[in-house]
């Protein structure tokens, strides 16, 4: 008997008082129907909701205290080299009053390796759209966003979005997408699960996801 044969066998043994279980057809599934008819500020509440859902850092604040929160997100992290500043990543268009003084920028290019950027502690961007049903963050990669490997390889992300940005649901975000531009779409900070489902983050992301909603 062959290795394959055995495993068979002993599945065959395993199974043999359990019922025979005939499969369900045709059942209808019934999915929620989004609520279009929310106030956008309560689009806006949601949105917080699900972005913190997902285990995310999420924060309000008005265009004179956004400044302090970016500088909040990134306070008290202790930098890769040891010692000194934090060096961020500050992709081009990103609003040169929303940088901390404190802090080592390293502007994004294309030019600047991913062994560069895997040196930064963290990374500051803008958005394209924030999607309230789901919690989903999405980059263009236009100004103030940064290249796919900007978002991606340093481990803390803090992401700065208006409230004007954030709509309800997909159709929506996707209506107002460019789709010949890139896109990243990003619900929560980087996590994986192994076959025993212990959670593992920043595995192929940042394990460290910080948003600011500026209304």
């Amino acid at each position: 008997m062959s290795a394959r044969e055995a495993i068979l066998a002993k599945a065959r043994r395993a199974l043999t008082d359990v019922p025979d279980v005939e499969p369900v057809l045709d059942v209808e599934v019934v999915r929620p129907v989004p609520d279009r008819s929310l106030p956008h500020a309560q689009v806006v509440d949601l949105f917080d909701e699900r972005v913190a859902d997902y285990r995310a850092v999420v924060e309000r604040a008005d265009p004179g205290t956004a400044a302090a929160r970016v500088a909040g997100a990134l306070a008290g992290r202790p930098p890769l080299a040891g010692s000194g500043p934090l060096r961020i990543l500050v992709p081009p268009g990103f609003p040169a009053g929303l940088v901390p003084d404190d802090v080592e920028v390293v502007p994004d290019g294309p030019d600047v390796a991913v062994s560069e950027l895997d040196r930064c502690d963290g990374v500051l961007s803008t958005a394209a759209v924030g999607i309230a049903e789901t919690g989903t963050i999405i980059l263009d990669h236009g100004p103030g966003q940064g290249r796919r490997a900007a978002t991606l390889v340093p481990d803390l992300h803090v992401c700065v979005i208006r409230a004007d940005q954030v709509v309800a649901g997909v159709p929506e975000a996707v209506a107002a997408l460019d789709p010949a531009r890139p896109h990243t779409w990003i619900s929560g900070p980087s996590a994986t699960s192994d076959i025993e489902l212990d959670r593992v983050e920043g595995v192929h992301g940042p394990r460290t996801l910080h948003v600011v909603i500026v209304s």
